[in-house]
């Protein structure tokens, strides 16, 4: 047959049913079973006191630790938490140092998120696989604010009215700054060019405009240009284009969109009135009370000035240089040579293009400085060109290292649009 096993508790058990037959004595007990009477006397003791489960082990963790947070630290972590429940560890933290200047110690950000997860106030985020090392991008890396500002519509959803809700959001690029965020009824072209004048008489003109190549900001006619960034380079603004499927490419605007969603859609309000008012309240909340880490925990206002390039009441004309075919493209997209036709595009309607000549039968094709192909006289048909990525956002060939391909602007002749 099988050793009987005792444990330790049974033996602690066996030891105070001894002792209460009134059999043997306390010494002789503790002599019995090899332990002093001081411990003999201590079992007995939480035996009478608390049963058999005083007999357990206890925990040997002590009951006050000199390093643990206080009532009034955790009480500020959960109201804080509770006043932005959208922020982290290193955000609250952040508002602590504003909240509590003269405190002289603050919970450490591992401390901080274990106090949340033990509220349950925080979910694990999920891992993601580990991706290769992109390569360097093409495209306008905006130091200074207007530089570059960064267009998008967030994806629409529903409201609870069941109205399909389109945000069209504008930031700056350098100072993370929120330049517009307002539903625009069905994406339609012209409320969103009367959004984008709004921002240059409020913010001034910068001087890049980045965008996906989605309806309104580009089209399928000759070079991308749609009639809202026609308008954009007549301006002189340089529009420039992420690649198709490469939404990091424009990641600081994407990770604005996530947290637009979690403060504004989740859930949608009941109308889009309150949706529009929620939005109103998030860019206030954005821009000037949330830190940003990416800014050393500044906020967008602290970064941003508007810039000193005003948007005239009136377009500006377009110069071509001297030797250029300069045409005006009438309202159906089409420019005359001669007597015959070419087909441009609608969206340039009323605009002068100009035509460079480089070769017998060829030549380019200018809007402003944007080149929108390679006119090839003895096809009579317009060549698509290969677009650099800082105005069309499509990464170059390994091989192909050239600067933009820029429109000289000496000795120029003028074309005023009437």
């Amino acid at each position: 047959m099988a050793w009987e096993r005792r444990s330790v508790v049974e033996l602690r058990f066996d030891f105070v049913s001894d002792y209460k037959t009134g059999i043997y004595s306390i010494a002789e007990l503790c002599r019995s079973y090899k332990i002093s009477r001081k411990t003999g006397y201590k079992w007995l003791k939480r035996y009478y006191e608390f049963g058999r489960e005083g007999l357990e082990d206890i925990s040997r963790a002590p009951h006050r630790h000199p390093h643990a947070v206080s009532v009034e630290i955790k009480s500020a972590v959960l109201e804080i938490k509770d006043r932005y429940p959208k922020c982290g560890a290193r955000k609250i933290d952040w508002q602590l140092r504003k909240d509590y200047p003269a405190w002289r110690h603050y919970p450490a950000l591992s401390t901080i998120g274990r106090m949340l997860k033990k509220e349950g106030l925080t979910s694990s985020r999920r891992s993601r696989r580990r991706t290769c090392p992109s390569e360097p991008s093409s495209l306008t890396n905006g130091l200074r604010p207007n530089d570059v500002w960064c267009a998008d519509f967030k994806g629409h959803f529903k409201t609870g009215d069941g109205h399909k809700c389109y945000p069209l959001t504008i930031t700056d690029h350098a100072s993370r700054y929120l330049l517009c965020c307002r539903h625009i009824d069905g994406m339609n072209k012209d409320a969103v060019k009367r959004q984008f004048a709004w921002a240059f008489r409020e913010y001034g003109v910068p001087l890049v405009i980045r965008t996906d190549n989605g309806t309104p900001f580009a089209s399928n006619a000759i070079g991308g240009v749609s009639g809202l960034s026609a308008w954009w380079i007549r301006l002189g603004i340089r529009h420039e284009r992420i690649q198709p499927g490469k939404p990091q490419q424009n990641g600081r605007h994407e990770r604005m969109h996530r947290t637009l969603k979690q403060h504004t859609a989740m859930p949608p309000a009941m109308h889009i009135a309150s949706q529009q008012k929620r939005f109103n309240e998030f860019m206030e909340y954005y821009n000037n009370s949330r830190p940003h880490e990416a800014l050393g925990m500044r906020t967008p206002s602290q970064m941003y000035a508007p810039c000193f390039r005003d948007l005239s009441s009136k377009l500006p004309d377009i110069e071509y240089p001297e030797g250029y075919m300069v045409r005006k493209v009438i309202w159906n997209g089409f420019v005359f040579i001669g007597r015959r036709p070419l087909y441009i595009s609608k969206c340039l309607a009323g605009a002068h293009i100009g035509f460079e000549a480089i070769g017998k039968y060829k030549s380019k094709l200018w809007y402003r400085d944007v080149k929108l192909g390679v006119f090839n006289r003895k096809k009579w048909k317009i060549e698509s060109v290969r677009r650099n990525p800082q105005s069309a956002g499509v990464n170059p060939c390994p091989d192909d290292h050239k600067p933009a391909e820029v429109l000289p602007m000496s000795s120029v002749q003028s074309v005023t649009y009437v």
